[in-house]
This record gives C-alpha cells, sequence and structure tokens, in this order.
C-alpha cells in the first residue's frame, strides 16, 4: 500500500497515509523530515504566493517557498492576501442531473396521528428562559431510568423524558432576529415528531413570553403540549410537582405508541462534521455522502448546514441547485457570514480549530472541500435559514454556525430525526430527540474512542473498503437506528445538554 493518498491528478500535496519519515519516497519526491499522518506534503515545488491544491480546489496559498517533500501546513499555506476572496465559479445549475431511479426500502418508525413518523418517542421538557432550566431539569430528573428506574416502568415505549434548556429567553429584543430565532428553534422543538408531548416551563416575566412564541409558531396548548410560568404555579418546588403530575398525565398516551414499517421516505438526516483531519474529507465525509445519494434515492432527506465550514467551497453546491434562485439564496447566506464575521472583529479564517489543524487541516478552504462531501453528490433542492422547517426532500441546505451543537440543534428544529456526524479527532455528541450516529475518519481514532464511534469510515484510508461499500453500511445502520437500535452516544445518556439554539444580536 502506497505511504500516501493522491486524491486528484493535479493537486500539489499528497496526504500522509500514517507517519512518514525523512527519507521516504512520494512519487519519487523525498519527503523532508517528519509528516504526522493525515497532513499534506507538497510534490512539487511552489513559488510564494502561488495557489496550493488538493481535491484540485485551491486550498490557500503558499506563504513562503515550498520545496517538493516539504510539509505543506500553517507554517507555509495560508489564505492568501485577499483572505480567499477570489472568485470563484458559481456556474448555477451547471451539474444537475435527473433524478435517481427510486428505491424502496422500510424502517419500523412510529406514525403519530397526523401522519408525521418518528424514530424515538421522547416527551420533552423545553424551557422559555434560562431562568426556568433548573425546574425543567428537575421535573425531568424524577423520570430518569438512572436515579429512578420505576418512574418508567409501566411505560416501556417511552424513550425518556428530557429537558432541552438553554442559556438565553431574556435580555433580548424581542422583535430582532435573536428572538426570532429563539421562536423558530423552541417551535421545531414543541412539534417535533420525536415527541410524542411536550411540557414549557417559563418564568413569567421574560422577554421570551411563552405564549407570544405559541402565536408566532400556531401552536395551541392541548393535552400533549402543555404550558405554565413559575411565577404563576407559585415557586420552584410547585412547579415541579406540577411538572411532574402532568408528564405522568401523558405518559399512558405516549406508551401508546407502537413501531410499525414505514418507507425510508421518512427518514431527515442532518449531517455534521467536528473534531475533523486531514481524512475526513478522505473517508467519512464521502462516505456519508455516498449513503445520504442513498437515501435520497429512497425519497429521504438530508440537510448540510455549518455555513462557515462551507465558505470557500459553496460553487460545488450552486452547481447542484435545481433553480437558479436556490444557488443565489446560498451564496447570499456566504455574504451575511462575511459581514457577521466581520463587525464581530473575526474572519472565515477562524475556522479550522486548534485539534483540526492538529489533525492535517489547515485553512477553511481546505476544511470546507472536505465538508461538502458529505453532501454527496445529489442535486440540492432547497437553502433554509436556521431552524425553518424542512419541507422539500432530497438533499437540503439549512444556514447554520459551524459549532456542532448549536447546528444540530437548528436541524433537529428543522425536522431531522437523525443525525450523521463525522470526527477525525474524537466527539462526545448527542443529541436528543434525535438519535445521532459517529463516523470514525481513522482507524486509530476507532480503536482508542470505540465505545463512542458508531462506524469505522478507516478502513477506507486503509484501502480494504471502498466509499460505496462504506455509504451502504452507514445507511443500513441508519435503517437500523432509526428502527429503535441504540446509537453509543444514546447508550452513554448524550443528548439533554446539547441543546443549543443560536444566539444572535446583543444581549442587554
Amino acid at each position: 500500500m502506497n505511504p500516501f493518498i493522491r486524491l486528484h491528478p493535479a493537486d500539489d500535496v499528497v496526504i500522509a497515509r500514517a507517519q512518514l519519515v525523512g527519507g521516504t519516497s512520494v512519487e519519487g519526491v523525498a519527503v523532508r523530515g517528519l509528516i504526522p499522518p493525515g497532513h499534506k506534503v507538497a510534490v512539487r515545488a511552489i513559488a510564494a504566493g502561488e495557489p496550493v491544491r488538493r481535491y484540485n480546489q485551491i486550498i490557500g496559498f503558499a506563504s513562503r517557498p515550498i520545496a517538493p517533500g516539504e510539509h505543506v501546513h500553517t507554517h507555509n499555506l495560508d489564505m492568501g492576501p485577499d483572505k480567499g476572496h477570489f472568485e470563484r465559479d458559481y456556474a448555477y445549475g451547471a451539474d444537475v442531473k435527473p433524478p435517481p431511479a427510486r428505491r424502496e426500502a422500510s424502517f419500523m418508525g412510529i406514525r403519530r396521528a397526523d401522519g408525521r413518523v418518528a424514530t424515538r418517542n421522547y416527551i420533552g421538557v423545553l424551557t422559555s428562559v434560562n431562568c426556568s432550566a433548573t425546574a425543567a431539569r428537575a421535573i425531568a430528573d424524577h423520570f430518569s431510568r438512572r436515579s429512578n428506574p420505576q418512574a418508567l416502568a409501566d411505560f416501556p415505549n417511552v424513550d425518556g423524558v428530557v429537558a432541552l434548556t438553554h442559556g438565553t429567553g431574556c435580555g433580548m429584543d424581542t422583535g430582532g432576529m435573536g428572538m426570532q430565532i429563539l421562536e423558530r428553534t423552541l417551535t421545531g422543538y414543541a412539534t417535533h415528531a420525536n415527541f410524542a408531548a411536550v411540557l414549557v416551563v417559563g418564568l413569567g416575566c421574560e422577554a421570551n413570553q411563552i405564549n407570544a412564541w405559541l402565536a408566532t409558531g400556531n401552536l395551541a396548548e392541548g393535552e400533549n403540549l402543555r404550558v405554565f410560568n413559575i411565577q404563576d404555579t407559585g415557586g420552584t418546588r410547585k412547579t415541579v410537582e406540577k411538572g411532574v403530575a402532568l408528564i405522568n398525565e401523558m405518559l399512558p398516551r405516549a406508551n401508546a405508541a407502537v413501531r410499525e414499517p414505514v418507507s425510508a421516505s421518512h427518514i431527515t438526516i442532518g449531517l455534521q462534521c467536528g473534531g475533523s483531519d486531514g481524512y475526513s474529507g478522505i473517508s467519512a465525509n464521502p462516505a456519508l455522502g455516498a449513503a445520504v445519494d442513498l437515501l435520497v434515492a429512497h425519497g429521504g432527506t438530508a440537510i448540510l448546514s455549518e455555513t462557515p465550514e462551507v465558505y470557500g467551497a459553496e460553487h460545488l453546491l450552486t452547481r447542484r441547485a435545481v433553480r437558479r434562485e436556490v444557488g443565489e439564496k446560498l451564496v447570499e447566506r456566504i455574504r451575511w457570514w462575511e459581514h457577521y464575521t466581520e463587525i464581530n472583529e473575526g474572519e472565515m479564517n477562524n475556522n479550522p480549530s486548534p485539534g483540526n489543524k492538529a489533525g492535517g487541516l489547515t485553512t477553511i478552504l481546505e476544511k470546507s472541500l472536505g465538508a461538502v462531501a458529505k453532501g454527496g453528490t445529489s442535486n440540492l433542492e432547497a437553502v433554509y435559514e436556521y431552524a425553518e422547517p424542512v419541507t422539500a426532500h432530497g438533499f437540503v441546505y439549512m444556514d447554520t454556525p459551524g459549532y456542532d451543537p448549536v447546528s444540530a440543534t437548528g436541524q433537529v428544529a428543522g425536522g431531522a430525526n437523525l443525525i450523521c456526524f463525522t470526527t477525525g479527532r474524537g466527539s462526545a455528541y448527542g443529541c436528543a430527540p434525535s438519535p445521532s450516529l459517529k463516523l470514525a475518519t481513522n482507524s486509530a481514532l476507532w480503536q482508542r474512542q470505540e465505545e463512542d464511534m458508531d462506524i469505522n469510515c478507516g478502513e477506507i484510508v486503509e484501502g480494504s473498503v471502498s466509499i460505496q461499500e462504506m455509504g451502504q453500511r452507514i445507511f443500513d445502520l441508519v435503517l437500523a437506528t432509526a428502527s429503535g437500535e441504540q446509537s453509543k452516544s444514546e447508550r452513554h445518556g448524550y443528548g439533554q445538554n446539547e441543546f443549543v439554539p443560536w444566539q444572535v444580536g446583543a444581549v442587554m
């Protein structure tokens, strides 16, 4: 097996399959010094200021002359003098292809009375404001299978009672963008198919008044949606007692849910990558993309997000937009992020993180080119803003930050009933009420953190499995997980602390 990976004949760099020592021959070029696994090696001389290509795409510019065989990383590669603002050919719709032949598969899902299909059957405790978070958690803790196993003993069809609290809801403009995002997010969770019923706890005097966001979301209180405030109830103890009593009323109805065979077209996956490394764009991300193409062929939906982490690769998505306005909306969101980072005295290349760089990624351009591979090759059907309801089927995009808990929270609010999360450095993450599958990009990570990883895509790097074969494995695991098989993060109890709505705007 070659000690390196070449991704495209025109690339200026190859990727170390394992650690390379000085003198190792790489395409007839002697490696200079130690090259860590997943990092880049120059295969030709690159002058200062010249673009450097990987995936046959520009990942940055040489900040000084680079010799053949030299390690290419932060010490000699950056975004260039224009900080990545070079011209890209958006070629709207140029790569749109005919819809794939429809395929049929099923999973054991839970069909709600209104026709929606769930992959899990939780009762949720939501909060309007941070001030009611402690009471909400106390209500959910009463039903914890770990601390109080008898509380749900008579309700085996209920996956659990979870409190999804947050750190905002007041000190904000009641008509501003931040409030609009919070209301959309809470509405999306309150109506999520994976919740059989929802309880909402407020304080009473907060900016995010419960009745206001219920009206905005066209929601009405009923037997499966109950709301109340601490101030009206008479304090914390009475609030917890009332919440426990209300959930006890909800449990028999929730337990009546049964799984039945349903079409895979009811699956909506949120695509995430976190703790990425130099292998992410080689193994787990394209393998997940292959699974996405399979899901789309079966009528399902996949949501790509993390706009700061598609920056510099957006032109690969606009070419797949089914209509020009779809591609233009994506570009508009890119421009918004450029402005947003500028007014906050940052720049788009603040990402990659230190961990990403240690894993071999150098610039946001490089990271983004690997990240978009999660979206496969299917047509781009629609672009949504954060936490908007996803109504299109197929491959779609949602504008979110790159920070995984915030991004996945928006995707779940939009309707994702399952998350697929690729990682090269390691991740400890879950996402109630939607199960999260973690895909390791390399076998070293799999061996080190197997208790948190659901599938090892490192076999692609080793050459023992193809991207398409791994994509099929991922798709099969998605069906099994949607049918009720627990992901590893669920077994560890992750999911409640990972609810993080996007906070935008001044805190007053």
